[in-house]
């Protein structure tokens, strides 16, 4: 069995939500929340208007909407978040890791060739040449290049880069990913 990757699972999120950023702690005395980005554009942070916060980005039933006062740059990928009508530290704690989540409709607009890391879980794998590889179970964000990890009964874990050269297509509408595999990727 191979080791427990040391990177985080995406979480899937709840229908018709995509999870941007996670609250770190309170900051200051004035209510502000300090969140770290978690999306590959950290820059669509400062467009925030309407935001949903939860500890469980899974489920629906759980979001509160909060309108966004106000939001600026911190360091790295952190923002400083300001919430209508939270306005002391003790408020700003109850937030204290919880996710934040957009609307889809209100996500920056992928270009014609990219879709979300949460629609590529699940998808059935195939290469070139017709074998089925399982489903995509989990990506693995490591900063060169995301990894996804597949999962199948004719080779158990496969693990496939997220690279122009293996990944030939995504088909999201029909749940199919296929791959040109590099030598080495399946098991012997």
């Amino acid at each position: 069995m191979p080791a427990e990757s040391p990177y985080p699972r995406p979480t899937l999120p709840a229908h018709g939500y995509l999870t941007v950023a996670r609250v770190a702690r309170p900051h200051g005395v004035r209510g502000a929340l300090r969140v770290q980005a978690l999306t590959s554009t950290p820059e669509r942070m400062g467009y925030l208007g309407t935001v949903y916060l939860t500890h469980t980005p899974d489920q629906a039933e759980t979001l509160r909407a909060h309108k966004v006062a106000r939001i600026q740059r911190d360091k790295g990928d952190y923002w400083l978040l300001f919430l209508e009508g939270i306005h002391s530290r003790e408020e700003a704690d109850r937030f204290r890791g919880q996710y934040v989540l957009v609307t889809l409709q209100d996500a920056i607009p992928l270009a014609e060739d990219e879709v979300y890391l949460f629609q590529v879980i699940g998808l059935t794998v195939i290469t070139s040449e017709g074998l089925d590889l399982g489903r995509v179970v989990s990506v693995i964000e490591t900063g060169a290049n995301d990894v996804y990890v597949v999962q199948g009964e004719a080779y158990g874990e496969v693990l496939i880069p997220a690279i122009e050269s293996v990944v030939r297509h995504i088909d999201v509408e029909n749940g199919v990913m296929r791959v040109d595999l590099l030598d080495g990727l399946l098991p012997e």
